[in-house]
């Protein structure tokens, strides 16, 4: 981390780019790469911005036009560095960090069977790790181990199914609360697994002590889960692998026979952690089902959960078992009918897009969070290869206290809330905290905020022109200054829901989403990289 003892905001460059940019830059160097929204990846060479790479492929995504971000190669290809990324037609592909000259490009995954590759692909050693989004399709869902230097399939694991497609041995599979040998096909009554969902569309952590990747599922589908009966393993899951051949150790899951749609792709932060007077390799994560959760890394076994956001869904979550203590007014299906009142809403009390930051000198992690409810009428989906596999309507309204997001402080040794500030609009932004003791994220209505990591105090904010749904990062330059950089660029699931809005336009009568009608006078479509020297 470098130091950053004070919150005020200096812009000191603002290349534009495309519309809707969700996601993050990586930086090496002195110089940083991301992706936009259409397909083409531009780099930052300390203060300049060019692109390497022009739009070659355009195919329609799952829900988003976004991909998620970039990682870097460690040298190892031809000598140098530079980005992996995916593209939306299922693509990886390894360009030259000066140039961006393809090094390789690698079909991942079949567009055709709804599948798109919109998470950022995680470098570990001579394995590029990738996985597939399309849960509200119907695939199968899975992860990939390329070569690093040819791009290669080496090891494909699928996340639910049989253990053969898991590569579930009996002899190095330890889940901490399950037993037996098929979990993931017995799980799910009629073989609907086949069709169950379980995307990788989030990030990637990995433990080079342990030599394991951590990562989560998204939803099974469909939305109706009484064509899914059972829990539908793995699922809103975490699970733990060796990067070198794909091996499963252990898996955990977070929502048992999902009703709500509450993936579990979010950020799997490892840190180390003192629960209970001992100190523990903790893995925490924000799920979508509104519970925050501090796992052992080593072996899964739950250590805390407690509810960071609105629950109605559960009422607890049961540290013996590991499973959630159900609510059973709150459980859907589609001879159910609409079930009100559900929380969170079904994009989550957090996005998962959106990764938490954690300070080893407050010992805090930092979120955005949703605070958003929802009715939830499921109905019957027929599943036709490449086309939405939902079944569900499902109306938005504000949680308790009307705000509609937060950002937060949070403890996981202890699982408490130390601070929040509420923010009017659902807050989409990834979060950032430096050794300063300063924590910066934007809003939806366009904010770039600095805070106090200690009390949640606004130290500064500045208008980007844009919501961010962005994740912010910091890093030094070329010239041994530090800065700070953000997507500004209104977009996934919002810009959907809000007529992907545009306040610059009158000719542009989309209307907005019931809940958020206002958002057009505060934001418009935006496109810009936003640095700011600290």
């Amino acid at each position: 981390m470098l130091d950053v003892t004070r919150g005020a905001h200096r812009d000191a460059w603002l290349p534009r780019c495309s519309s809707r940019q969700r996601r993050q830059r990586a930086c090496r160097g002195g110089a940083g790469a991301g992706p936009r929204g259409r397909p083409m990846v531009d780099a930052v060479q300390g203060l300049r911005c060019d692109p390497l790479q022009r739009p070659h492929r355009n195919h329609p995504a799952e829900c988003r036009l976004a991909p998620s971000g970039v990682d870097l190669l460690d040298g190892r290809v031809r000598r140098t560095r530079g980005p992996v990324y995916n593209l939306l037609d299922g693509h990886t592909v390894a360009v030259e960090a000066n140039s961006g000259r393809e090094l390789w490009s690698t079909q991942i995954a079949d567009v055709g069977n709804g599948e798109t590759t919109t998470m950022a692909p995680l470098v570990v050693r001579d394995r590029v790790i990738v996985g597939a989004s399309g849960g509200e399709f119907g695939i199968y869902g899975w992860v990939k181990g390329l070569d690093l230097k040819s791009g290669r399939t080496v090891w494909t694991a699928h996340n639910i199914g049989p253990d053969a497609d898991m590569l579930a041995r009996t002899d190095t599979f330890k889940p901490p609360y399950d037993s037996g040998v098929e979990l993931g096909a017995r799980s799910w009554a009629n073989d609907s697994w086949r069709t169950g969902g379980a995307p990788v569309w989030g990030w990637i952590s990995y433990d080079p002590e342990l030599d394991l990747i951590y990562y989560g599922t998204g939803n099974a589908s469909p939305y109706n889960p009484e064509q899914r009966l059972g829990d539908n393993k793995w699922s809103a899951s975490v699970l733990a692998r060796r990067p070198e051949d794909g091996t499963l150790v252990w898996a955990y899951q977070f929502t048992p026979h999902d009703n709500w749609d509450y993936d579990a792709t979010g950020a799997m932060i490892l840190a180390d952690l003192t629960v209970d007077g001992k100190r523990i390799r903790a893995l925490v994560h924000f799920d979508k089902n509104g519970f925050a959760y501090t796992l052992d890394r080593a072996t899964g076994r739950l250590l805390l959960a407690a509810a960071f956001a609105p629950v109605t869904w559960a009422k607890s979550v049961d540290l013996a078992t590991g499973r959630p203590v159900l609510a059973p007014t709150k459980q859907t299906g589609a001879s159910r009918g609409n079930v009100k009142g559900i929380c969170p809403s079904l994009e989550g009390g957090v996005s998962p897009s959106s990764p938490a930051a954690y300070s080893p000198r407050t010992h805090l992690f930092y979120t955005s969070t949703n605070n958003l409810c929802m009715d939830y009428a499921a109905t019957q989906a027929r599943h036709l290869k490449g086309t939405p596999f939902m079944g569900v309507t499902s109306p938005y309204f504000a949680g308790p206290g009307g705000n509609l997001g937060t950002f937060m402080a949070w403890d996981a040794a202890t699982g408490r809330k130390v601070w929040e500030n509420r923010e009017p609009y659902p807050n989409w932004s990834g979060a950032l905290v430096t050794a300063g003791d300063v924590a910066f994220y934007g809003t939806l209505d366009g904010w770039f905020k600095s805070v106090d990591a200690r009390t949640g105090k606004v130290l500064s904010k500045f208008k980007v022109g844009s919501g961010v749904v962005g994740n912010p990062i910091t890093y030094r330059g070329p010239d041994g200054k530090q800065y700070v950089a953000v997507y500004a660029g209104f977009g996934g699931d919002w810009a959907l829901l809000s007529g992907d809005v545009r306040s610059d336009d009158p000719a542009d009568v989309r209307p907005p989403a019931d809940f958020i009608k206002d958002i057009a006078r505060h934001t418009s479509q935006g496109g810009i990289i936003w640095i700011f020297g600290l």
